[in-house]
């Protein structure tokens, strides 16, 4: 496995996830990161667009998926979000997804609710 790397930091998107009926009909902010573990050394070598991942269709994968779709659980989301972009780019080795959930409400203060997941490639 490579340990060449592409991150997308603090995606925000509008969106309807969570288990309460409120978080369903009332959009909220995400946020999502993306590590996308590929050979990057093609593209730096011959400074090539061809050669690296489109960061412009990660992203709108990404987005489609947060928007598009309602989740109760943010770890189903960022499992969502690994599997769509494993399947849709096959140069992809490994993801680590990150969703944040800045708006939760759990008693008292607190910055976000978030999960961290990292999928791999089947062989």
């Amino acid at each position: 496995m490579t340990s060449d790397r592409i991150v997308l930091v603090d995606m925000v998107f509008e969106a309807r996830h969570g288990v309460f009926d409120h978080e369903k009909v009332t959009a909220q902010r995400f946020e999502v990161d993306a590590e996308l573990f590929t050979d990057l050394q093609p593209a730096g070598l011959e400074d090539d667009l061809a050669r690296t991942l489109d960061y412009g269709r990660v992203y709108e994968t990404v987005r489609t998926i947060v928007e598009s779709t309602t989740f109760n659980l943010i770890e189903a989301l960022a499992e969502a979000i690994a599997h769509e972009l494993l399947s849709d780019f096959p140069a992809i080795e490994e993801v680590v997804i990150r969703v944040r959930k800045p708006q939760v409400r759990l008693g008292g203060p607190l910055a976000h609710a978030g999960v961290e997941i990292r999928r791999r490639r089947s062989a």
